[in-house]
Parts: C-alpha cells; sequence; structure tokens
C-alpha cells in the first residue's frame, strides 16, 4: 500500500489545517478515518474472499481425484472378485461333475433312489421351567410386579388393616 512515514502524515495535516481551518478539521478527520476503516475492512473481505474460493477450488480438485481412485480402486476389487467367483465356480463344477461321474460308476446307473426325509422331533425341553434368569426371591425383595393386577385389586391389597368399603 502507500507508505507514509511521520514527516509526510505531518506536513498533510498541516496543509489540511491551513486549507479546512480549525473549526472543522476534527469532523474531517473522523470522516477520513471511518472511510479508510471501509476502506481496509472492504480489502479485507475481497482477499478473504478470494482464497476461499482458491480453497474451494482446491477442494473440488482434491474430492475429484479422491473420486477417481475409489472409483479405479472399486473397479480393481470388483474385477478381482470376478474373476475368483469365477476360478471357485469352474473348480466346484468340475469337482462336482467328477463326483457325479464316480457315483454313476459305483452304483451301475441312475437307480432313482432318495434318502429318506428325517420327520421333525420336538425338542425335550423344559421351557416352562424357567421364565428368567433372574430368581423369584430377588423379585420379590426388590418389589418387581409379577402379575398383572387390577386397579381395585390393588386397593383392597393396600388398604390398612381395619378398613372396610
Amino acid at each position: 500500500m502507500i507508505d507514509f512515514g511521520f514527516d509526510k502524515i505531518a506536513l498533510i495535516g498541516a496543509v489540511a489545517l491551513i486549507v479546512i481551518g480549525p473549526e472543522k478539521l476534527p469532523r474531517v478527520a473522523r470522516t477520513v478515518g471511518h472511510l479508510m476503516g471501509k476502506a481496509r475492512r472492504y480489502v479485507a473481505d475481497v482477499k478473504a474472499e478470494v482464497n476461499r474460493s482458491i480453497e474451494l477450488e482446491e477442494l473440488q480438485k482434491m474430492k475429484s481425484q479422491f473420486e477417481t481412485a475409489a472409483r479405479d480402486v472399486e473397479a480393481s476389487v470388483t474385477q478381482e472378485v470376478n474373476s475368483a467367483s469365477a476360478a471357485l465356480s469352474k473348480g466346484f463344477e468340475d469337482a462336482t461333475a467328477g463326483l457325479e461321474a464316480a457315483s454313476l460308476l459305483e452304483s451301475g446307473g441312475d437307480t432313482g433312489y432318495q434318502p429318506p426325509v428325517p420327520q421333525y422331533q420336538r425338542p425335550n425341553k423344559k421351557w416352562r421351567l424357567k421364565r428368567s434368569a433372574v430368581p423369584r426371591w430377588y423379585k420379590q425383595r426388590a418389589g418387581v410386579r409379577m402379575h398383572a393386577q387390577s386397579g381395585a385389586a390393588r386397593v383392597a391389597r393396600f388398604r390398612p388393616p381395619g378398613v372396610r368399603r
């Protein structure tokens, strides 16, 4: 910016004092100060906006590079998975074809034999025995309600003895 030394500022002040006059000089100096402050803030805002736009462009470049790298990795992983899957399925088909041929040779052809389907057996569990992991005595001591109770029954239960309704 403009480089002002003390001597140049003193010369400008003396000329302003002579031209403007001592009565109006403080008001003019205040106005010039406000205008200089506004100009500095405007320049700072423009610099900040330019820096933000440059950073945004750099971030967009970095984002596009990251996305292309991710696409490349995804494509290579997909290609490797597909090739491994194809090799595995080919090996499985070869193995099953060999087993089918061997079983046909051993049995002497297709006999139409199918293994029996096992019948369902109910598991022998005593599921009614254990209802929860917390013991009943602990629930009673802690005051946990274990049974549903109507409002009237609850009132009757907690009514002091000797009071009848």
